[in-house]
């Protein structure tokens, strides 16, 4: 029969053997397909983050062909909208210096932090977002929300993050919004011995990683529910347990060598600090 097919003895019993075993990449698909059901936010992810949870799971694969196998099974999606910016800039306090100047890497924990403000709509009114943002594991650190956007919420964000923190001698970079221009918000930075970094006038990339986090909030989670058709409070849960159990604690982040997620990498690096 070998010779009638004109292939070798081995290679007729290799191809016997192997009826009904899964190919490589079914194989290989299969493991992909179950990292992608591990969470129902898993689905946003992109091909860096599969091949680097598959490098998670000792299984070292070429980009190009995670490439082809999510394109063949339909698991490639558009990029994320960056979302515009929110806050508006208080054009008559502007001595706050850019520290940071689009440098958003950091060798510590806790002592470089951006922060921002977001909205999404709900059946109540506007829900506004404050997280701040530790650019040593991209860890979202303190998050508070409420019905309006005034200094309030920017304070309240900052001391959440210090009492549970080490923040003395940390730099936050935020925007020039009237929230963190405020003599109220400066002076709590004081007592608490964090110093002010802040973006310049229309230069929406100098605090373009946060943005990056509210694009990825929106698009992983918020555009995905019916939020103008929930109440603030339905909301505020949904938003707190996908940050601080899936974002901070498994989904893979890109920028944290590894690709771990960012309280797995600092708490890999040594320097755990109790929440």
């Amino acid at each position: 029969m070998c010779q009638v097919l004109g292939v070798s003895e081995s290679g007729y019993y290799r191809y016997k053997n192997n009826l009904g075993r899964p190919s490589k990449d079914e194989a290989l698909s299969a493991m992909m397909k179950e990292i992608l059901s591990e969470s129902p936010y898993n689905d946003n992810y992109g091909i860096e983050r599969v091949q680097l949870a598959l490098e998670q799971r000792g299984r070292h694969v070429g980009r190009r062909r995670v490439r082809r196998l999510m394109k063949e099974n339909g698991w490639l999606h558009d990029p994320p909208k960056r979302p515009k910016g929110l806050t508006q800039v208080d054009k008559e306090t502007q001595e706050s210096e850019n520290l940071i100047k689009q440098d958003f890497s950091a060798t510590e924990p806790y002592k470089k932090l951006l922060t921002d403000i977001t909205q999404t709509p709900c059946i109540d009114g506007k829900l506004y977002i404050s997280p701040i943002m530790d650019c040593f594991n991209g860890e979202v650190i303190s998050l508070c929300m409420d019905n309006n956007m005034r200094k309030e919420l920017a304070i309240d964000t900052l001391n959440s993050a210090a009492f549970r923190f080490p923040l003395r001698g940390a730099i936050l970079h935020s925007d020039r919004g009237s929230q963190y221009t405020s003599d109220a918000f400066r002076e709590e930075m004081k007592k608490l011995g964090v110093i002010q970094s802040m973006s310049g006038v229309a230069h929406c990339y100098d605090n373009s990683r946060m943005e990056s986090f509210f694009a990825t909030l929106k698009k992983e989670l918020l555009y995905r529910i019916p939020t103008y058709r929930m109440k603030m409070s339905e909301v505020k849960t949904i938003i707190f347990r996908y940050v601080f159990i899936y974002y901070n604690k498994q989904r893979v982040y890109t920028t944290n060598p590894g690709g771990w997620p960012p309280v797995v990498y600092r708490q890999m690096a040594g320097t755990e600090v109790a929440a």
